[in-house]
């Protein structure tokens, strides 16, 4: 089959790899739909040190069954499908809490790091235990199916933050997660959603997402933005999705004492916290992790055009074409949101 390698930090082929053969409990994917991760970008230039290369990467994908293993049972060929990033176990202490995505010894489809390595879905298929199969609503398209994975990492975290309706919440970040997160606000019916990023395209489609205030926080401090709509107080909550030590610190400074700081991005490995701000406010700072059971949800606002998917596709482009476009995605080019590609 052919596939996109990462042979070396930067440096991405397509070339003919092996079909992967499905163990028991695996359904082979036929991949259709596949869109960049911002963390894929991050893998690529090894900023994030969670793709070591070689790895074929890719983790937000939806197609059709190939072939199914001796003991999968409920699928067939031909079923239309998109699939968990998590690949869990089901039998450990926090699965059997319903919380999968802290399962012992989990690995992310097109991830390699220290502690395994699992590739992914930038190919023309993809081996992936039938346990984090879900089945695509008849009318919802592949491209707008891959966006599952990211619609379902910001159902997570806003399910994890303290919302109440008419609160006032903060985004940091305006990539795909960022604005899939205040599409979820929108519909939580938060009174004010402030957006930070320095694009301004990105932030124009803040706006259009459903954002009552954005800011540019080379030009804007975010937390007086936060304050003057707030009566002085800061933001009841703020959600992180870049996952820089910048950024964090933003976060915080924003958040109102006794708020929440909800942190999704995941670029470096470390950063640096103000401390005595979070310790005197009794702020509570939070990471959320992936995904767990937000799959079905996720589904229904898709299949309801909730969300704006199609506003979110930036453009389509077959496998060739991927070298070129992970350049320009790395060069941050600010028109460029969210890249399908069709294996």
């Amino acid at each position: 089959m052919q596939a996109l390698v990462l042979e070396a930090y930067n440096q991405l082929t397509v070339k003919e790899v092996p079909t992967p053969e499905p163990g028991p409990d695996e359904v082979l994917v036929r991949v259709k739909s596949v869109g960049i991760c911002g963390s894929d970008v991050h893998g690529y230039d090894g900023t994030s040190g969670r793709r070591i290369p070689p790895l074929i990467m890719g983790h937000e994908a939806a197609g059709e069954i190939e072939r199914v293993g001796a003991g999968v049972s409920g699928w067939q060929p031909g079923d239309r499908v998109t699939f968990d990033s998590t690949i869990y176990r089901l039998d450990d202490w926090f699965s059997r809490r319903g919380r999968y995505n802290l399962s012992e010894g989990r690995r992310v489809l097109g991830v390699s790091c220290d502690e395994y390595r699992r590739d992914g879905a930038f190919a023309e298929y993809v081996a992936v235990p039938a346990h984090v199969l879900y089945r695509l609503p008849p009318e919802l398209s592949f491209d707008h199916a891959a966006l599952t994975e990211p619609l379902a990492v910001a159902l997570h975290g806003v399910s994890l933050t303290p919302i109440e309706t008419g609160d006032a919440v903060a985004v940091v970040g305006a990539g795909v997660i960022g604005l899939l997160t205040v599409a979820v606000l929108r519909a939580r019916g938060c009174a004010g959603i402030i957006v930070s990023d320095p694009a301004e395209t990105r932030l124009e489609k803040a706006r259009r997402a459903g954002a009552t205030q954005v800011v540019d926080p080379t030009r804007t401090s975010l937390a007086e933005v936060c304050a003057a709509c707030t009566d002085g107080r800061g933001a009841d909550a703020v959600i992180e999705a870049v996952g820089l030590e910048a950024t964090v610190g933003a976060a915080v400074q924003a958040v109102r004492r006794g708020g929440t700081v909800t942190i999704l991005g995941n670029i470096t490995p470390q950063v640096a916290i103000p401390l005595q701000r979070i310790v005197a406010g009794e702020i509570r700072l939070q990471g959320s992790c992936a995904i767990c059971n937000e799959y079905p949800a996720a589904l229904t606002l898709l299949e309801r055009d909730a969300v704006g998917a199609e506003s979110l596709i930036s453009m389509r482009a077959p496998l060739s074409e991927a070298p070129a476009l992970f350049e320009r995605l790395h060069a941050r080019e600010p028109e460029l949101t969210k890249v399908i590609l069709k294996p």
